[in-house]
């Protein structure tokens, strides 16, 4: 594969290849320059290589070549590929891009057959020869540049609790005259009275009642051990594992935390391992935040907390629930801006399905100490300084996660420049109060639609130090709403049918 001669010197991009404590006890230490990340990979007999990117949405896109094409001019010329095709990158007559291997991602690809070796890589414009604004994962690192020169922190850290399905089988079309979905799980309540050919065995988890049974109930525990397994494998160190609490195999695995850029890496690997893992043994993963009507839908739980020079910034004992007065004014950024945030953090239409009382869904713009109908949280598991943190639980799985740590980041950072309190917590159950108590409270955005015009209206905060672009910015609304919030209000739903027809 030919590399590219434009570029003669790699755009600097910030670095954060710190050790990773995994799971095992022992130390991931990312590799550290091209002469090593080629070391290793012949060391390791690896036969291909893969360059993984993220399109703006937030897909890893993908191209391979044989290890022998891997030299250090790739990761000082970069090697080329057609913007064009790529969702909310370039049009046609502007397609050439470049793409720049990040040495510290190297590792072995956890599902290939065929020995690979993975490399995450930075997009750059070959005329400017500079970063892509459009690249979210640019977007990532120039948040964490952004927070050190603020002077408020050196490194932000991050804990998304993404939560899934697993299922056996998935069928959907929809064309000019028919539209439906089909989704199937042997641990699904509703096959408690199939009558097929092969026995009817029980032992499934009810409505809203699959947090934490033991197998046979829970039928996926050796698949997330096994997907754990490859997960530390990839360098993605990884704390628990456990049934969620929707019936029809709802999981969560929870990684350890890491600065911003570096999960955003680990969230596309973790999602990558666990529906190639789930495909490998014949079943099919979602991370679509309500697949199930009247079920629990599957959220991203995101912990975050700053420090600086060593020391957390958002504990103080004698604050409400510990929390330093930082980490007030942060909450109060995010809570400002969520229903601009949640165009970044809950951006499809189908997230909206989730964000509705009664599934244990944070659409309540307060924030309480282990109160989870509060769109911030505050866990009090631990009284160390270190584990204090806030849990902002609006967000899903279907996010750009470098986009969506980046803005929320922005809003916390907002929230602590121009101090903004978020007023008194909330520790009562939201979903039991009374009309006139309820209707006091803020509230998330009820559409997709709604969450846009709001970024549209409010997103400064994103723009301080040049993080994010008005450009990307745009582009991303007008995607949305061409793509997504227009695709779907134009086509008929069945159950209007059910509503309509007869009228």
């Amino acid at each position: 594969m030919a590399t590219s001669t434009t570029v003669r010197t790699k755009p600097t991009f910030i670095e954060s290849a710190e050790a990773i404590p995994s799971a095992t006890g022992r130390d991931y230490t990312p590799l550290s320059s091209p002469q090593e990340v080629i070391a290793y990979a012949r060391a390791q007999g690896l036969k291909i290589v893969d360059f993984k990117f993220i399109d703006v949405p937030g897909t890893w896109q993908h191209f391979s070549a044989h290890i022998n094409e891997l030299s250090e001019d790739i990761f000082r010329e970069g090697i080329g590929f057609d913007g064009s095709s790529i969702r909310g990158f370039q049009a046609i007559n502007e397609s050439d891009m470049l793409l720049f291997p990040d040495p510290a991602s190297a590792v072995i690809d956890p599902v290939c057959t065929v020995p690979t070796l993975s490399l995450v890589c930075d997009v750059v414009d070959p005329l400017t020869h500079q970063p892509y604004t459009r690249d979210p994962r640019y977007v990532a690192q120039k948040a964490e540049r952004y927070l050190i020169n603020t002077g408020i922190a050196d490194v932000s850290y991050w804990g998304p609790e993404a939560e899934f399905f697993i299922f056996d089988s998935i069928r959907f079309d929809q064309n000019a005259h028919s539209a439906y979905y089909y989704v199937d799980t042997e641990e699904g309540v509703w096959n408690s009275g199939r009558n097929g050919t092969s026995p009817n065995l029980g032992h499934r988890p009810r409505w809203k009642e699959g947090y934490f049974p033991v197998p046979p109930a829970d039928t996926l525990q050796d698949l997330r051990s096994e997907i754990i397994l490859k997960l530390i494998e990839a360098g993605v160190p990884v704390e628990v594992h456990h049934h969620e609490v929707a019936t029809g195999g709802q999981c969560e695995i929870d990684m350890r935390y890491n600065s911003l850029t570096r999960m955003g890496d680990s969230l596309m690997m973790y999602k990558y391992i666990i529906k190639n893992m789930a495909r490998a043994h014949g079943k099919t993963a979602t991370f679509m935040p309500k697949p199930l009507f009247q079920d629990n839908g599957s959220g991203m739980h995101v912990h975050q907390s700053l420090w600086k020079t060593g020391k957390p910034l958002f504990h103080d004992k004698e604050g409400y629930a510990s929390l330093s007065q930082t980490a007030l004014y942060y909450i109060g950024g995010l809570l400002k801006h969520s229903a601009a945030l949640l165009a970044l953090c809950a951006p499809t239409t189908n997230s909206y399905r989730r964000l509705v009382p009664g599934y244990e869904a944070p659409v309540n713009l307060v924030y309480s100490r282990r109160n989870r109908s509060a769109s911030v949280r505050i866990p009090m598991y631990s009284d160390n300084p270190k584990a204090k943190r806030i849990e902002y639980r609006c967000p899903d799985n279907t996010c750009n996660p470098y986009l969506a740590f980046a803005a929320m980041l922005m809003a916390g950072l907002d929230g602590i420049q121009n101090k903004i309190h978020p007023g008194e917590p909330m520790d009562r159950d939201l979903y039991d109060l009374e009309p006139e108590e309820a209707a006091k409270v803020k509230q998330v955005p009820g559409s997709l639609s709604e969450s846009l015009d709001a970024l549209e209206a409010d997103h400064e905060f994103l723009l301080q130090g040049g993080v994010f672009t008005k450009d990307l910015l745009e582009t991303w609304i007008d995607y949305k709403r061409k793509k997504e919030v227009d695709a779907i209000r134009l086509r008929p739903h069945p159950y209007e049918f059910y509503l309509y027809y007869d009228a």
